[in-house]
């Protein structure tokens, strides 16, 4: 037997549906009051200062650079958190400006040290020789001096650049470099002011300088190192230029030791030994 299905009063279910409309809505308020508060809370205890940086150690030689995290730490994102904030201080904006301010430094490690304090340590970049310029100045180098043959009779405007070519501080007097001879070569882009540039053929110049540490055990160490294009000039001590093609040292210290028999790099007979054909040592004697 069928039923009938019951009835409702008219207008009950829009008075259903309302309600549950009324319920949701103040449980979003009630969700956003207590989001508010626990916002509030966290704000609140960021500020405190049992969780903001007040101490800085400086692990370099140069404890001033302290100043520039209590500088870039002044003050708040938004005007909401503070950005000494042990969990938000602007560790990459200290190492930045760390960096930019001395080309000397090659890495900046931030580390936190409690909840009150950082420690910066820096990695100095180290010099592998001096630059005295994109060609050797005639004022000032002297390819046919007797006694310090090309040597350079001044050292000014000299810089030293690290191992990947970046030029980074002006050379003294007290300069020292792992390399002891003085490097001539172009910039990658010609800039008035060589500090902060990058030495042209940067990638290939290391093998350049073992080339010139191999001819020390020929009998005469290298002064300077001459860049041309693609070309290298070595100046010996004694006298002799050495030239050959950048990126074949191999072939031509191979050439240069098949030869050596009957050449003397020591004693300052020759003017120059030429490497740049293969197999082939060309040479000219005074």
């Amino acid at each position: 037997m069928l039923e009938r299905a019951p009835s409702f009063p008219h207008g009950s279910g829009e008075r259903l549906a309302e309600r549950r409309r009324v319920r949701r809505r103040r449980a979003i308020i009630a969700f956003g009051i207590l989001l508010l508060l626990l916002l509030a809370t966290v704000i609140y205890g960021l500020w405190q200062s049992a969780v903001r940086i007040s101490r800085i150690d400086v692990y370099s030689a140069n404890p001033s650079l302290a100043e520039y995290a209590r500088s870039e730490m002044q003050g708040s994102y938004l005007g909401i958190i503070p950005r000494d904030s042990f969990f938000f201080f602007p560790a990459s904006s200290i190492r930045a400006d760390i960096i930019s301010a001395h080309p000397d430094i090659a890495a900046v490690s931030i580390f936190r040290n409690g909840l009150t304090g950082i420690s910066i340590k820096t990695s100095d970049r180290v010099p592998i020789a001096r630059w005295c310029g994109s060609t050797p100045d005639a004022a000032r180098f002297d390819l046919n001096a007797s006694s310090t043959r090309s040597n350079l009779v001044a050292r000014e405007n000299c810089y030293v650049f690290d191992a990947s070519g970046y030029i980074f501080a002006t050379a003294t007097s007290t300069t020292q470099a792992l390399n002891s001879f003085t490097l001539y070569a172009p910039l990658d882009n010609d800039s008035a002011e060589p500090i902060r540039a990058t030495i042209a053929h940067s990638e290939i110049v290391p093998h350049a300088f073992d080339f010139a540490r191999q001819l020390d055990t020929l009998g005469s160490p290298v002064t300077n190192v001459v860049l041309r294009d693609d070309e290298v000039d070595d100046y010996l001590t004694s006298g002799t230029r050495i030239t050959y093609v950048l990126g074949h040292e191999n072939d031509a210290f191979t050439a240069l030791v098949s030869a050596n028999a009957g050449l003397n790099l020591a004693d300052g007979s020759l003017e120059y030994i030429d490497l740049r054909f293969d197999g082939r040592v060309y040479l000219k004697r005074k």
